[in-house]
């Protein structure tokens, strides 16, 4: 008998040795996990659905017909016209292309009056708009008057980001950059995820595009293909840029090679909305 209590203290005396000679195991945290959205963009400049090989004719089918291929769910439209005589008085461009391209949301921002209508730029969407705005861009004397227009984009999933679009003087460097300077003012301090688009009348290594770079992240950094003319384009104004690398990633990024509808090549571009879990 006492030979077995003596086994036994042994024995558990072993065991708790040995447990307490374990290494005490770390506290891992959960590691942080991206879940991503993926957000198909366009940026197009349509030339007022004007095509180019027929002066006086407006193809809105042509436009649309663009807007659907690409897939995307949100689009920045630049030189539109509502009203105007020179599209046809009793045409709102930006509802009927929404109509036409199966974009329940749309939202128009003018930036001048013209021909005894609008012209300006328009934000197309698959998902519903709030908060839309209008804010006016430098305009130096004898420059046209153009805008940068934002709205606040919500997704199925409660998901929401800021999508902005502009179109750039092209008639004044200088003036140019005072818009870029005034964008990205504008929307210092925002913190929110955000999309710009536009034509931006600046090629990459421009003073306009280098402000803009300082802020934002272009879809495509170095070797971007040109975006006009449509044909044999040499020289890439149209881009789509985000916020940040936290807030977005890129997943593809191209020019269309539409050459009939517009005087410009849609630009396209898919990114993933990052959520952090």
């Amino acid at each position: 008998m006492h030979k077995f209590l003596l086994l036994l203290s042994l024995f558990f005396g072993i065991s708790s040795c040995a447990n307490s000679e374990e290494p005490t195991k770390p506290i891992l945290q959960d590691p942080v996990v991206y879940e991503g959205r993926p957000i198909k963009v366009l940026s197009y400049n349509i030339h007022h659905c004007n095509p180019p090989s027929r002066p006086d004719f407006i193809d809105l089918e042509a436009i649309s017909r663009v807007i659907v291929e690409s897939g995307a769910e949100i689009v920045g439209l630049q030189e539109v016209d509502v009203f105007t005589s020179r599209s046809g008085s009793d045409l709102d461009m930006a509802k009927e292309l929404a109509e036409m391209s199966g974009m329940p949301y749309y939202y128009f921002s003018k930036g001048i009056d013209y021909k005894g209508g609008e012209y300006g730029t328009a934000i197309l969407s698959k998902f519903p708009l709030s908060e839309t705005a209008t804010v006016l861009l430098p305009a130096e004397e004898g420059t046209e008057q153009r805008t940068i227009s934002i709205a606040t984009v919500s997704l199925e999933d409660g998901s929401r980001y800021k999508f902005a679009n502009t179109h750039l003087d092209f008639s004044s460097a200088t003036n140019a950059l005072s818009q870029a300077e005034s964008i990205v003012d504008y929307f210092e301090g925002e913190k929110s995820p955000l999309i710009l688009v536009g034509d931006f009348n600046s090629t990459p290594n421009s003073a306009p595009i280098l402000k803009l770079d300082g802020s934002f992240t272009r879809t495509c950094k170095n070797d971007c293909a040109p975006t006009i003319p449509v044909i044999n384009p040499n020289k890439t104004i149209d881009f789509i840029m985000f916020s940040s690398e936290k807030d977005f990633k890129v997943e593809n990024h191209r020019v269309i090679q539409e050459t009939y509808a517009s005087d410009h090549l849609p630009v396209a571009a898919e990114l993933i909305l990052l959520k952090q879990k």
